[in-house]
Order: structure tokens, then sequence, then C-alpha cells
């Protein structure tokens, strides 16, 4: 007599992987996390954001940024092309939809390292995606950070801390924080959670 196994029927595997999504407050480490990663797991896709400011000597069209003019912005937007899109000092940046979905369709990690405005909204359209948040050690290491290029004037500095607190007070929105005391450990950490080993 064959064996009965209630409520253990067990799951399909999922063959899509979920997008992962890595944000948190400003100078807190994302760029220098996903570099370190990237060079460990080339495999790891990174998506490729559109924007329409123009390029900096030595960025490539289609390997640093999509470089758009305004009115094409305008039609990935209206088109519902961009899974999210905000306004930074007068340029507009967004992830193309199209190449996330196709990347996650054919298997492939995929990870957007974005600000908490764009995790927002990915949130609202992918609603599958994994939200990862990376938290500093400490306020004051995060003030620390911000502060110590001595580039900028006080008030600049203000408004960025401003948008810090802001941004550290939506940690509980997201599905997983790491804290950024190592960049090896938290690299790790964030390739476990998108399993790649």
């Amino acid at each position: 007599m064959a064996a009965t196994f209630r409520g253990t029927t067990p799951e399909p595997p999922d063959v899509r992987p979920r997008l992962t999504v890595l944000s948190g407050p400003s100078g807190v480490g994302k760029s220098t996390v996903v570099a370190h990663m990237r060079k460990e797991h080339p495999e790891v896709w990174l998506s490729v954001s559109a924007t329409t400011r123009k390029p900096r000597p030595g960025e490539q069209h289609g390997v640093h940024y999509f470089f758009v003019t305004d009115d094409e912005m305008d039609k990935l937007i209206a088109n519902g092309e961009l899974l999210e899109w905000a306004e930074f000092a007068g340029n507009r940046y967004g992830t193309p939809r199209a190449a996330v979905l196709e990347r996650l369709e054919k298997g492939e990690p995929v990870l957007l390292e974005i600000d908490l405005q764009g995790a927002r909204q990915v949130r609202e359209s992918m609603s599958d995606a994994r939200l990862v948040f990376l938290a500093p050690p400490s306020w004051e290491e995060l003030v620390r950070r911000l502060t110590g290029r001595g580039t900028e004037s006080p008030e600049v500095i203000e408004r960025r801390l401003a948008a810090a607190r802001t941004e550290l007070a939506a940690e509980p929105e997201f599905d997983e924080t790491l804290v950024n005391t190592s960049v090896e450990d938290v690299a790790r950490e964030l390739l476990a959670l998108m399993d790649v080993v």
C-alpha cells in the first residue's frame, strides 16, 4: 500500500529566480558591496539603468548606462517600459523592464542597486522581488562616511543626513536587512540570499 502524505505535496521548483533589489541610505556602501560581489561572481547580472544625463569620460553606452534623450525617456515612462524611475539633480534614471525580465526568464540571478524610491516602485510592479536593505553598523558610522569627504558645504551635508534619516526609517519595508560591517561578509550574505554559491 502506497504511503499517503497529507499536506506535504512538494512544491514545483521555482524555475525563475527572484529579482533582488539592494537599497539603503546614501553613503552605506551599496556600490562597493556590489563591485566586490561581481568581481567574485560575474554571473550575477547587474541591471544597467537608462539616464538622461550626458556620458562622463570613459562611460560607454549600454555598459555603464543607456544614455537617452528626454523624449526617449518620456516614451519609456509612458509605455511602462521602466520598472522604476526617479529624478536626481535634473536628470532622470530608470531600470528597463524588458532586460530584467529576459535575464530572469533565462534563470540568471539579477540584482538592482537602487534608491528607496526605486525600491518602492519595484515592490509595486514586481511583488515577488526580494528587497534587501543595506544598513550601516551605526548612525555615527554613517555620519562619518557622509561627512568624511570634506568636499561639501554644511548645508549639503545636513540635507544628506536628513535624507539618510528618512531612508533608515524605511528599513521595515524590506524583506531582509544586511549590516555593512565588512564588504566581504555582506557580499557573501547577499550571494547566499540570491542562491549564488
